[in-house]
């Protein structure tokens, strides 16, 4: 019987917005380290198994999952893609009913975006969580808490005098009189989202507490189909309720276990959270990019391209990116979703993608846009391409900057090189490929009467994108 991490990578991270943004959240970025909080968890998965993790995403990151564990050489079991979002007991099922299928292994269910600071003390925790799992026990990680925290939900302890605790009931988030409460009566841990279990014990819990769950996802695995890397399971998943472990199984079932634990966490769920995690000055400010705080306190200001300069400020988060500036009062932080569905409610686009979109084979980013003309600043990873495509309503004129490129253009192929120029007619069949060993960087101009990406028509495409 294996451990087998589970990741769960399909969050958007509205909380965290602007800079996580629905095509590339929160867990796919470099918020801390030279590592997105996704491969650090997956780095730190493999501290405690030596199992090849099940990660559970969605369709449209699904290549940059793929790319970020090859980064950091993590060879993965499966990359499950959700045919909808239906939250974590769903999710969790799907990778339940693969682990089952050669053997009854044991389920560390990670969600790909938190922090974890000492990871010795997180791999004791595991193990200790493990040996109840064996028991038939629901573990869940409850984190001693280090203040009255109300951004999280609770978990009541039975008792105080075991390494893993029978639970007595899940809280949710409390106002501060409440958590101050439970901080001066003790027994009381937040909430870490972190389970271990036997496949097949969560699997009778969710079939007993949650069986319209149970039914979806496994007639959804039993149409699973197998693409590229993934895994996709058939269109039933989409008729699952959506819901969570902890309404669906945890809060239900009477054999749930709490391990306590102290190793450094936070799910990194607003900004305040990233200000608590980044070093700060002697006046409690978090700064990262070129950053000029003058008589500021208690801030963190963000800077990704131009300066920012402060003066006078306290308890304020100010985060700049290429197209949006977010400040907002520090009380407010956990609130930053609202904006996001007020862009969403106006049909706006800033909370969905920023200025580079990022694809299997690079990525593009939209230097200047106007009425029947865009331009483009487009990278082409070494030995990468394009599609095999052509536009109905545009022509476009690419300019090389940087490496050589391979165009496709009709029926020939030629080179491009630096410093050299060519022009795709509106209609025509092209392709273009980046044939060296360093990336192909070129400017894009568009002209026509519409530039939207949904005028493509693929007819080739080696990441089965037709």
């Amino acid at each position: 019987m294996a451990l087998i991490p589970v990741i769960l990578a399909g969050g958007t991270g509205s909380r965290l917005w602007p800079v996580s943004r629905e095509l590339r959240p929160k867990q796919f970025l470099r918020l801390f380290s030279e590592r997105s909080l996704f491969q650090e968890t997956l780095l730190r998965a493999q501290q405690v198994s030596a199992a090849p993790p099940i990660i559970l995403g969605s369709e449209e990151h699904r290549f940059v999952i793929a790319e970020q564990c090859r980064e950091i050489g993590v060879q993965w079991q499966h990359i499950v893609l959700e045919p909808a979002v239906r939250s974590t007991a769903p999710a969790i099922a799907l990778a339940a009913l693969l682990a089952q299928d050669d053997g009854d292994h044991e389920l560390l269910i990670l969600s790909s975006d938190h922090i974890v600071e000492d990871v010795a003390a997180f791999a004791e925790a595991v193990s200790r969580a493990e040996d109840a799992a064996r028991d038939e026990q629901l573990v869940t990680f409850g984190i001693a808490p280090t203040g009255p925290e109300t951004g999280y939900g609770y978990i009541r302890a039975a008792r105080a005098d075991a390494e893993a605790l029978p639970v007595e009931a899940f809280v949710e988030k409390p106002d501060a009189q409440t958590a101050t409460r439970y901080l001066e009566e003790g027994g009381y841990y937040w909430n870490s989202g972190m389970f271990l279990f036997k496949a097949q014990t969560y699997l009778q819990a969710l079939e007993r507490f949650a069986a319209d769950v149970y039914r979806c996802a496994s007639a959804a695995m039993a149409a699973a189909v197998r693409d590229l890397d993934f895994c996709r399971p058939g269109v039933a998943f989409a008729d699952s309720p959506s819901i969570s472990i902890d309404y669906a199984v945890m809060e239900h079932a009477a054999n749930v276990m709490v391990v306590p634990s102290a190793f450094g966490w936070s799910d990194v769920g607003s900004w305040d959270s990233v200000r608590q995690v980044l070093p700060r000055d002697d006046h409690g400010n978090a700064t990262y990019g070129d950053v000029l705080t003058v008589d500021t306190t208690d801030s963190l200001v963000r800077s990704e391209h131009r300066l920012i300069a402060t003066l006078g400020i306290s308890n304020t988060v100010v985060i700049e990116t290429s197209d949006v500036v977010l400040v907002a009062d520090e009380r407010y932080v956990q609130q930053v979703k609202s904006i996001v569905s007020e862009l969403q409610a106006r049909g706006r686009s800033e909370h969905r993608a920023h200025r580079r979109v990022f694809r299997p084979w690079g990525s593009y980013e939209s230097l200047e846009s106007a009425s029947r003309f865009q331009v483009k600043r487009i990278s082409v990873s070494p030995e990468a391409s394009i599609s095999l495509q052509k536009h109905h309503h545009r022509a476009e004129h690419w300019i090389v900057v940087r490496g050589t490129a391979e165009v496709t253009r009709d029926d020939e192929t030629y080179l491009v090189t630096e410093n050299e120029s060519t022009y795709i007619p509106v209609g025509t069949v092209h392709r273009l490929r980046n044939p060296g060993k360093v990336p192909l960087e070129l400017i894009e101009v568009q002209v026509g009467s519409y530039l939207g990406e949904d005028d493509i028509v693929r007819f080739e495409d080696v990441y089965g994108r037709t």
